[in-house]
């Protein structure tokens, strides 16, 4: 089998805190299935599933109903329609596991414009680096020395359909470029490039001139597969996911405001099989991994929902949960808290958030801190400082 290609690969999910589940996918194809056992989903460029931001990355990553910002093209393009400002720019650098290199960075860049009252446009960059790698054959021979990178960019349109409601929709083109083209164990490599489309509803109601609430709900990463070589036979999945998002917001008085947040997501990948070892047959909706890896990107995402081995059970565990909560001073300094939780068996990423947050003229820094919960959450921004800067422009200049 491939490999030494296949460890490339499984290189830029360890730099992004998901060797464990990797490795627990493909042991649990030798171990017996339980329903309880680990059987974690993976998927190609997985920095799409990252929170670009300080802000959401503060709350827990719950940001699909959160204020409109500069962000909402990556947690629901539709609130763009209900941005305030006339314009905004963004950006996010973030340092990753630097204690294996200096050199691997995730980066961010955002923007939106609005163009009446109803409708708005946003375009953003998503960019990750590995840094630099040496690599070797089996032998330990040289083969050349490589920086391999991943990046998504999008285009966003967003309008309201009401005075409450709007719809967004957003194109994305991805490119992974893991090996450079390095010829492994007799097989040529190759970037895999995708296209990919988001569709988000968002809306918004006052109770009274002090309560606000927001709902939203969103399809994100929904396109082709990542093929890395011209053997069809082992694509990846996009990271595509649904996500439901709540918010409610209170004005205490004229200087204090809280938001508590919370959202649910799903991965839209379909489950792969588990072995049975005691009675060596694979267990699960598809009948071998062959089989899961032939599976369409759309055949796969409404397969989803009940292609789990362990039934209703592991798909309720497949969903993850994003609480959040922040208090604003007379809105220009924020402290936010949350807390993120995925299944033990699904990928077992739980942790605790927090974060700052100030305005100053059109200027906001935000920031913000993960904190691991348990022994087996991993995650590669533990203990990490996430940095926000954004710039915010509106229609009347004096102001």
């Amino acid at each position: 089998m491939k490999k030494n290609f296949f460890r490339s690969i499984l290189l830029t999910l360890f730099a992004l805190g998901m060797t464990n589940g990797v490795q627990a996918q493909y042991n649990s194809s030798t171990s017996s299935s339980t329903g309880q056992s680990n059987n974690y989903i993976h998927t190609g460029i997985p920095i799409l599933q990252i929170a670009p931001d300080a802000i959401a990355g503060a709350l827990g990553d719950a940001g699909a109903a959160y204020e409109p910002n500069a962000y909402s093209q990556h947690w629901n393009n539709a609130k763009i329609a209900f941005a305030q400002n006339e314009m905004s720019i963004t950006t996010t650098y973030t340092p990753w596991l630097r204690k294996l290199d200096p050199e691997m960075n995730f980066l961010y860049l955002g923007a939106y414009k609005r163009i009446n009252k109803r409708s708005a446009v946003a375009a953003s960059l998503t960019y990750f680096t590995l840094g630099k790698i040496d690599h070797t054959d089996e032998y330990g021979n040289a083969q050349g020395t490589f920086r391999p990178n991943e990046f998504a960019m999008d285009a966003t349109y967003s309008m309201k359909l009401a005075d409450n409601l709007a719809l967004g929709a957003s194109a994305r083109y991805i490119h992974s470029d893991l090996t450079q083209g390095l010829d492994v164990e007799q097989m040529t490599t190759k970037a895999a490039n995708a296209l990919a489309a988001d569709v988000g509803l968002y809306y918004e109601s006052n109770i009274d001139k002090n309560q606000q609430i927001a709902a939203a709900l969103t399809l994100s990463n929904l396109g082709s597969k990542l093929s890395y070589s011209d053997d069809d036979t082992e694509n990846e999945f996009l990271p595509a996911s649904i996500r439901v998002g709540g918010r409610y917001s209170y004005e205490i008085d004229d200087y204090n405001k809280i938001n508590v947040l919370m959202d649910l997501s799903k991965m839209l990948v379909p489950t792969p099989p588990q072995w049975n070892s005691t009675d060596s047959v694979w267990e699960g909706y598809y009948t071998d991994l062959a089989d899961y890896h032939m599976t369409g990107s759309v055949l796969g995402a409404i397969q989803s929902f009940y292609d789990a081995p362990g039934g209703l059970k592991e798909e309720l565990h497949e969903v993850m949960v994003s609480l959040g909560a922040e208090y604003w001073y007379s809105n220009v300094f924020a402290a936010r808290m949350g807390y993120f939780y995925e299944h033990k068996t699904k990928g077992a990423r739980q942790y605790l958030t927090l974060g700052v947050g100030i305005r100053y003229n059109v200027m906001e820094f935000d920031f913000s801190y993960l904190l691991p919960t348990t022994s087996f959450s991993t995650n590669p921004l533990a203990n990490t400082i996430r940095a926000t800067i954004t710039i915010n422009f509106k229609k009347d200049k004096k102001s």
